[in-house]
């Protein structure tokens, strides 16, 4: 598989392939006109994105996205589906089978790297199958990778090529999954191209499908991210991103609790012990968030002095775009081997065989539950 050349001015912004435009500097797809000879030939806002750091907000359409999906299913196509394993539940396309018809679907697995360096990889792959297959998604394959740090990588390029069998690619996946990543990772691998994706921590960076041409004629065709509001990640502000997107391993924080007492993660999140045995729990979360401990009835209290402050991130400022809190009663089941997943922001891991009931407080809409370990 080599990549033939780099979209550009006549299909599209080479950064987040949106139509480009030189008449309003608030739409999507702005260049000056002076810019249009360049090359690669970016928009600004991609430009913005890979010198400054600075993502300006453009309105996308979810509907344009879902219906560039749905065309899937009229082509003969691979299907290279791309999540996150930090945030599984949260960016696996929910009902992606019906979107992909026939075609088949390879399911890589990002961001391998977050995970503690003794994590068994054949475990943790039994474990995303189970969890793919209770999804409704019947898969090709799965192939953990890290895009970012080259791990699995090569093994990820050789399975496209495989089941692919001259036909097009598609990459689909929720906003901020890599799928950028990958793709510059073989235009960089498998090409002598210096042009490459936008990416960025911001979600929706792609705008629109991007056409990479292939020496046989077909192309890999990088779609824009599915937007999920049930992700912490796509509700906080962006200056919080940072805070709570793991950029390195995650170091496991160990708490030993008695039933009545609650941890604090910043102000983004609650875990009340409601009931059971003394007991540990592992959280699993980006390195850069503070864990504060208290007893169940004083929680009420110490949010209400110290949220944004001590409580942080957020801000006081920031926590006025963020949804009200609501409460999650969840059953530990007895047994062992299970987590307390909150998407975008990470899990407890419930320690002992003895069950337990917990009271979880997130913001409005974020999906909170109980699942099989991960780890």
């Amino acid at each position: 598989m080599t990549v033939t050349e780099q979209p550009g001015k006549d299909t599209g912004c080479a950064g987040c392939g949106v139509k480009l435009q030189s008449t309003n500097k608030e739409q999507a797809g702005y260049i000056p006109a002076s810019a249009l000879e360049r090359t690669p030939t970016i928009c600004q806002r991609c430009f913005r994105i890979k010198n400054y750091n600075d993502a300006s907000s453009i309105a996308i359409d979810q509907d344009d996205f879902l219906r560039l999906l749905g065309g899937i299913a009229s082509t003969d196509s691979l299907v290279v589906h791309i999540v996150d394993i930090f945030d599984f539940e949260g960016s696996v396309i929910s009902g992606l089978q019906r979107f992909v018809g026939n075609n088949p679907v390879l399911l890589v697995v990002n961001k391998i790297d977050l995970l503690p360096r003794a994590v068994n990889h054949n475990r943790l792959r039994n474990w995303v199958q189970q969890q793919a297959k209770e999804q409704g998604l019947r898969t090709v394959e799965v192939v953990l990778c890290s895009a970012k740090r080259n791990i699995g990588f090569d093994r990820v390029v050789d399975a496209i090529e495989y089941y692919r069998r001259g036909r097009d690619v598609y990459v689909v996946g929720a906003t901020n999954v890599g799928k950028s990543t990958l793709i510059n990772r073989i235009i960089h691998d498998y090409s002598d191209l210096d042009a490459e994706l936008t990416t960025s921590r911001y979600p929706g960076t792609t705008l629109d499908a991007v056409h990479i041409p292939l020496d046989d004629g077909k192309a890999i065709i990088d779609t824009p991210g599915i937007v999920y509001n049930h992700r912490m990640t796509e509700i906080v502000p962006r200056s919080v991103l940072q805070a709570i997107t793991p950029d390195k391993p995650i170091k496991p924080l160990v708490y030993q609790l008695d039933e009545g007492q609650s941890m604090f993660v910043g102000a983004l999140a609650r875990f009340d012990f409601v009931s059971g045995e003394h007991q540990s729990f592992t959280l699993y979360l980006s390195n850069g968030l503070d864990v504060h401990r208290t007893k169940l009835e004083r929680a009420d209290e110490l949010y209400a002095n110290h949220k944004g402050k001590l409580l942080s991130p957020p801000s006081v400022e920031e926590l006025e775009e963020l949804p009200a809190w609501t409460r999650h009663s969840l059953r530990i089941p007895r047994g062992g081997g299970y987590d307390v997943f909150v998407s975008g922001l990470g899990w407890m891991h419930a320690n002992s065989m003895a069950g337990a009931v917990v009271d979880v407080y997130a913001p409005k809409g974020i999906k909170v539950h109980v699942r099989r370990a991960l780890i």
